[in-house]
């Protein structure tokens, strides 16, 4: 780590310190000017840290870690806990209180954790006292091991501090609104994901966090991030209330030429749902974080792509310009839809992403990775810019994430709430043709006049549509839509299914992609 901290001279402030001579004298009408604390902490300089890195070979960060720490396993990891009372700035009255996290498991990368209080860093040293270690013997030594991440708390008074973000693992961070369980994972840049070059993981290698302000009611982050091909200089500017709202803003400064980035990326698990039916001998309904990704598009169009736990991998891109949100969304919120009481899968977080500024052209890309296991996150998003990030380019982005329950904006016409596909019932078992369910809702279906104008519209590329059939319950404000597809001897078939009245779109568009 020390090689990392000679290569931040920037993020204290430049200031060289005064002379120990008198000061020069001063017009009797203003009073001496304090000189700058030349321990100052500059948010520039964390952008120069970044730019310096750059410039420099990549140098991976050591991950040695005493013999005690390097071979935990999930449970033995989990048991080693912050001692009560060890948060920083818990009972200061700031509204939030952080948490060091000690490394271990697979968590082995070090990352620099310091803190900022009236204006000045303050490294963060690790001291064991402060972890309770459960069976796992305490390191003896007095090592400083550093730190793999940080939690956030959030305090108010007369409640006990709850945990409202985790910052833990290359790039990699998770949080939640109130009520929620973590599910959605994101990261602060992705390189190469699921292409064939093999992916490449950045590392937040140092972070700055201010102490808030409790009428500031904000948490701020600084971080460096680095890898082989790109480093870059982060901003979190986090808000937890009934949502959490983290806005984002980075400066990337590509090592190479790089033509595969993805910028507000975010990952979560998908096993098992109901157009997939991955385990159908499981007892439980459904196995997912999310139900799809949403997507309002730069010509304000909604769509809404299920994903799905697939034989193969699927890459999809939905190009666009200047795109206007998008987001991983848990629509599900009924125990009924999974039947898990361990797992509580309907209160998994919905992330939200807003872009701020120009992003220009490029495409939303998905991508779903076969999976066997509801640990691994095999269903990741993020925006893939068209333009080429060169070596030795300065690149910017901005963008506010929201950890919700459901997202601030919502289509004006109706939303897809349910989506089946299978074998048609009586058709031969090795039938290619398949029956696809699709239930929208919104109040437009309540209006008896309107929802008699309504019509679905379902094209498949390639296949044949047939068999259309409607169902329409006032009541509940739910218009279904059934139809089979046969896609001859093609290897997929792109579908696509909007609701129309007298010509014009009443409901977010609803795509899929069927594959054998």
């Amino acid at each position: 780590m020390a090689g990392l901290a000679s290569l931040l001279p920037g993020v204290v402030a430049s200031q060289t310190p005064p002379p120990a001579s008198a000061p020069a004298p001063q017009p009797p009408s203003e009073a001496p000017k304090a000189a700058p604390d030349p321990r100052a902490f500059d948010p520039a300089g964390v952008v120069e840290a970044a730019r310096a890195l750059s410039k420099k070979p990549y140098k991976a960060p050591a991950a040695d870690l005493p013999d005690a720490f390097s071979a935990l396993n999930f449970e033995q990891y989990g048991a080693i806990r912050n001692q009560p009372g060890s948060a920083i700035w818990a009972g200061e009255g700031s509204g939030y209180a952080i948490e060091p996290l000690h490394r271990g498991f697979v968590f082995t990368s070090p990352v620099a954790l310091n803190v900022i209080e009236n204006g000045v860093p303050r490294r963060l040293a690790y001291n064991p006292a402060d972890f309770a270690f459960g069976q796992v013997k305490a390191p003896a030594d007095g090592k400083d091991i550093g730190f793999s991440g940080f939690r956030v708390l959030r305090l108010r008074e007369g409640k006990p501090p709850v945990e409202v973000a985790i910052f833990q693992g290359a790039s990699f961070f998770r949080s939640l609104a109130s009520g929620q369980s973590y599910g959605v994972t994101a990261r602060g840049l992705s390189i190469r994901t699921a292409d064939p070059k093999g992916e490449e993981f950045p590392l937040f290698r140092a972070v700055w966090i201010e102490k808030p302000a409790l009428a500031a009611d904000a948490l701020v982050i600084h971080a460096v991030l680095d890898s082989e091909s790109i480093s870059g200089a982060y901003r979190f500017t986090l808000r937890a209330d009934e949502a959490t709202i983290i806005d984002t803003e980075c400066t990337l400064f590509p090592r190479v030429n790089l033509d595969h980035v993805g910028v507000a990326a975010m990952s979560a698990t998908h096993v098992s749902g109901s157009l997939d039916r991955r385990r159908s001998d499981d007892i439980r309904l459904g196995i997912y974080d999310v139900g799809g990704l949403a997507m309002l598009n730069g010509n304000g169009e909604w769509l809404w792509r299920p994903v799905s736990n697939r034989e193969t991998l699927q890459l999809s891109a939905f190009v666009d310009d200047n795109p206007r949100s998008f987001g991983f969304l848990q629509r599900d919120r009924e125990f009924g839809r999974f039947l898990d009481d361990d797992n509580r899968w309907e209160r998994r977080p919905s992330l939200w992403i807003e872009p701020i500024g120009d992003w220009g052209q490029g495409s939303v890309t998905l991508v779903e990775i076969p999976s066997e296991s509801e640990v691994n996150q095999n269903i990741i998003a993020y925006w893939r810019p068209r333009a080429v990030m060169t070596a030795g380019s300065e690149v910017m982005f901005s963008w506010r994430q929201i950890w919700c329950w459901t997202p601030p904006e919502r289509p004006p016409g109706a939303t897809v709430t349910l989506s089946r596909g299978g074998r048609p019932p009586g058709a031969p078992a090795n039938t290619r043709r398949r029956r696809f369910m699709v239930d929208f809702h919104g109040n437009i279906i309540a209006d008896q006049q309107k929802v008699a104008e309504i019509a679905p519209q379902i094209v498949a590329s390639p296949g044949a549509v047939s068999g259309v059939r409607t169902f329409i319950n006032r009541d509940r404000k739910t218009y279904r839509v059934s139809f089979d597809v046969d896609p001859g001897n093609e290897a997929l078939s792109e579908l696509r299914l909007q609701l129309e009245a007298q010509g014009k779109p009443v409901s977010e568009s609803w795509m899929y992609r069927w594959t054998p």
